[in-house]
């Protein structure tokens, strides 16, 4: 299971930072240009919240069959990166995703929609970028 998951979680990943990156770029154009918050706008925040969500899904069942998780031995900086910083990471921004989703829909105002959208997806990049186990990280994986 863990020779399938992998390969799926590692695409995902691509899909989750392509979509994060289009609906950051298009919210600060929404800022900036002061345009109407459009139905496309509205789509992409869902695509990406609901990549991210089917990406968390993989992520938890690789928890339970990955040679790297092990739970109760964090003396390995690789068991624990992979055991506690990058799962607990990867959810928090997961969250920063759904709220920006939520919230935007919550808004009033064009203007607050994107702001909403763009400061909660600024954050979850920027806590994913960091959890990510590049290659040319200390805990290293390859790019596909």
């Amino acid at each position: 299971m863990y020779g399938i998951l992998t390969p799926i979680h590692s695409l995902l990943r691509w899909v989750v930072l392509i979509l994060l990156l289009v609906v950051i770029i298009k919210s600060l154009q929404g800022l900036l240009s002061k345009r109407s918050f459009s139905g496309s706008d509205n789509k992409m925040s869902l695509y990406l919240m609901m990549s991210a969500h089917t990406q968390l899904v993989v992520g938890i069942l690789l928890l339970f069959v990955s040679p790297f998780v092990k739970f109760g031995n964090m003396s390995d900086s690789e068991t624990r990166f992979f055991t506690m910083e990058h799962t607990s990471m990867m959810i928090i921004a997961i969250v920063f995703i759904t709220i920006a989703r939520i919230s935007s829909k919550k808004a009033t105002t064009d203007t607050g929609k994107f702001r909403r959208l763009f400061i909660f997806s600024l954050i979850a990049l920027l806590i994913i970028l960091a959890a990510i186990p590049w290659p040319f990280s200390p805990i290293s994986r390859p790019w596909f």
